[in-house]
């Protein structure tokens, strides 16, 4: 069908993709893609870290036991912040008090908090209740014609650091660093500072080490270049290396599928998650390196990674880990990272600083390399494979026959309702480039079947939307949760003025602009391997949707071997290109990043609440029925073939009823109740401040201008868990 239109409504589009494009593909889908079991499946390689002739990790169970108490220190923040103050309940954040932000990242909407439902004024240390959620409500939320009764441009997030500027750390007895502390312009409650709240909700770190990038908006890239979270995209990165000479060099890093450790070194300096503002990774490795681990809090005597160093013994719970971090640091890490013992090369603290005329030796200064990759480690060590789900026997059509009934029948229409589309693969989401990629061979059926196939080959693929035919980063989807404004997510920037989009950055090089290439995947993208053909050989006249020989095509230089679309093996021109680029109503050459965020995993989403990249949706049961109704926004990038109308979940309770226990089938026992490899030492998480979102009745500690913690006590847990299981995040909510 080729159709010659100089311009198109919106509508026509829509008409035009559904019955050229669309339909036909959906018919042959039938169920779609057949849900898998995680067991078995491979966690992406890194070469170099632990093999090769000069591995960087020498010993990876010392550099485990090293992420892990990392991970749960509360001595790694400024002020009593651990990296599990934000994950610490099955990966996630249930807290509910002081954990709204007024706006999203990089959000072009005022720092002005949102009325509550019941007229009130949220803001810093408000109690969120069942009644605030969700965020977007009709008066019918099972259909997309409901009329609005509220909408709120808050996000419900994670508490973090009260900020300030820094100072100093102290290398021997306190928790927290000396910094200028002031009261926050939006984070405070009348003449009292409160801890400041991430414009975005944290998601889960559990089975996380699949993601090919992490961060909502993938800026923690794939490459760990050793100093920041920026990959090949940062030209000052890197670590120092000590020569065989004896001398020592500054070095680039490039290790791939090391999202995680990219991730952490971005939130260990990050003055709203964890520090004050200028600390750097060597003030961190100063001020910890000749601690003991978990000095302030208890460690259990049967913990699945840290027993064996803890001071607890069986029936005595006590503080820390009797093996300094220096010395797990020396012993997993390669000696050329820690061995140069001069202080000439790697710069000082601030002139504010008592340590000012120390300056800092090798190992402080690559600590942030240390930081990272031992907690990238031991994140690895968190996967989930063992829910009812994935133990249940299956049938010779691969579908689990020891589910409830009830559970069964979701899975079909989980499948039925295109859910699998995007949660597709052992881990439910497109994220996991790397093993979805290497399954696709020995599991097609987890990827589609005989007549419709899901591409997960690449990073960049071709979606059909509202405004035509538009690029997308695999693994990253527009659902409409909340307009564009409130965040852009992929189609923000780094701090270098570059698209985080591999899609953005892709055409740019079909544009010709090779210097807009940050990413080096992104050269070796296939059109071949997209889900729509970009430009097609066999078409002779022009179309709206695709490239034709008419505009000017050529053949895509990458090899051909196992495409997944042949006939998409062109690209156009850059003439065509530039002359497309020019239009002001077109149809195809289109971004989806702004408004697009990373898909997440399903695998315990009972537990991980609240929900999506603002928080805004407090149930399971919310989350169906914003699916059921077709989103809550018809932002551009949004697909119509994965999100729209869904009367069977609107007005089939039975339907809607097996769904949510499909989904509940996902839930491992191991998370629910805390037991190995999911235990942790004892955590005390900051839970709002002494007061409420009108008066603050306490002072606290560190500065008068700020208010005091109210705390929750995370007791510390062995590998054979806790009694008391870990609860959905609504139970939580008065």
């Amino acid at each position: 069908m080729l159709i010659t239109i100089k311009k198109m409504t919106a509508d026509l589009v829509k008409i035009l993709l559904l019955t050229v494009f669309i339909a036909p593909m959906l018919l042959a889908a039938g169920f779609g893609p057949l849900p898998v079991s995680l067991k078995g499946a491979p966690v992406p390689e890194v070469p170099g870290l632990l093999d090769g002739p000069d591995p960087i990790i020498i010993d990876k169970e010392k550099a485990i036991i090293l992420g892990k108490a990392l991970f749960w220190d509360m001595n790694v923040g400024s002020d009593g912040v651990a990296c599990a103050t934000c994950h610490f309940h099955a990966g996630a954040d249930r807290r509910t008090k002081n954990q709204l932000s007024p706006i999203g990242r990089d959000s072009a909407l005022p720092a002005e908090f949102s009325f509550r439902k019941d007229g009130s004024l949220g803001g810093p240390n408000t109690t969120l209740t069942k009644a605030d959620f969700p965020f977007f409500d009709t008066d019918n939320p099972k259909v997309h014609t409901g009329t609005v009764i509220y909408n709120s441009d808050d996000v419900v997030s994670s508490a973090g650091t009260f900020g300030g500027v820094f100072r100093d750390v102290d290398r021997f007895e306190s928790m927290s660093d000396s910094c200028d502390h002031s009261i926050d312009a939006v984070f405070h409650v009348g003449a009292k500072g409160v801890r400041r709240v991430e414009p975005r909700n944290a998601p889960t770190v559990i089975n996380a080490v699949f993601n090919f990038r992490n961060f909502w908006d993938g800026r923690a890239n794939n490459i760990f270049n050793g100093s920041s979270e920026w990959g090949d995209r940062d030209p000052d990165a890197g670590v120092w290396i000590k020569n065989t000479d004896g001398s020592v060099s500054k070095e680039r890093l490039r290790l791939i599928n090391s999202s995680l450790a990219s991730q952490a070194l971005a939130t260990a300096v990050n003055s709203v998650e964890m520090a004050c503002q200028n600390r750097t990774l060597a003030d961190l490795g100063r001020k910890l390196l000749f601690r003991l681990p978990l000095e302030h809090q208890h460690v259990h005597w049967n913990d699945g990674i840290l027993g064996n160093y803890a001071y607890s013994t069986e029936g005595q719970l006590r503080k820390g880990l009797h093996t300094p971090y220096y010395m797990f640091i020396i012993q997993a890490f390669n000696p050329k990272y820690w061995s140069y013992f001069a202080r000439d090369r790697f710069g000082a603290p601030p002139p504010s600083s008592a340590t000012h005329n120390l300056p800092y030796l090798q190992i402080e200064a690559n600590f942030g390399m240390f930081f990272a990759l031992a907690l990238q480690l031991y994140q690895s060590t968190l996967i989930s494979d063992d829910s009812p789900f994935d133990r249940s026997a299956r049938d010779a059509n691969g579908i689990p026959i020891e589910l409830s009934e009830s559970a069964q029948r979701g899975q079909e229409i989980f499948r039925k309702s295109h859910c699998a589309l995007c949660h597709i693969g052992p881990n439910f989401t497109l994220s996991a480039v790397d093993t979805n990629r290497t399954l696709q061979k020995s599991i097609p059926e987890a990827f589609g079947n005989e007549t419709f196939t899901i591409p997960v080959k690449g990073i960049v693929t071709l979606l059909a939307s509202r405004p035509g035919i538009i690029f997308e980063d695999v693994g990253f989807s527009a659902t409409g949760v909340t307009p564009e404004e409130n965040d852009p997510g992929l189609g923000g920037f780094d701090p270098f003025g570059n698209p985080l989009s591999f899609s953005n950055q892709y055409m740019q090089f079909l544009a010709g602009n090779e210097s807009g290439v940050v990413d080096p995947y992104v050269e070796d993208v296939r059109p071949c391997d997209m889900e729509f053909a970009l430009a097609r050989a066999d078409l002779n006249d022009p179309h709206p949707l695709i490239f034709t020989p008419a505009d000017g095509i050529q053949p895509q230089t990458q090899d051909t071997i196992d495409c997944f679309n042949p006939h998409g093996a062109y690209v156009p021109t850059v003439e065509a290109v530039q002359a497309e680029l020019e239009k002001q109503d077109r149809h195809r050459f289109l971004s989806g990043a702004t408004g697009s965020f990373k898909i997440p995993s399903l695998r315990n989403v009972e537990l991980t609440g609240p929900f999506m990249h603002n928080g805004g949706m407090a149930t399971l049961e919310q989350v169906i029925e914003f699916y059921a109704r077709d989103g809550n926004f018809d932002v551009d990038a949004k697909e119509f073939s994965k999100i729209f109308s869904q009367s069977h979940l609107s007005f089939d309770p039975q339907q809607f009823e097996d769904l949510l226990n499909f989904l509940k089938s996902l839930t491992d026992e191991r998370v629910r109740y805390e037991k190995a490899p999911f235990d942790h030492p004892e955590l005390f998480v900051s839970h709002g401040h002494a007061g409420d979102n009108i008066l603050i009745t306490e002072s606290n500690p560190l500065d008068a201008v700020l208010a005091a913690d109210e705390v929750l006590v995370i007791p510390a847990v062995g590998a054979e868990g806790s009694a008391e299981p870990l609860q959905p995040f609504e139970n939580y909510l008065p």
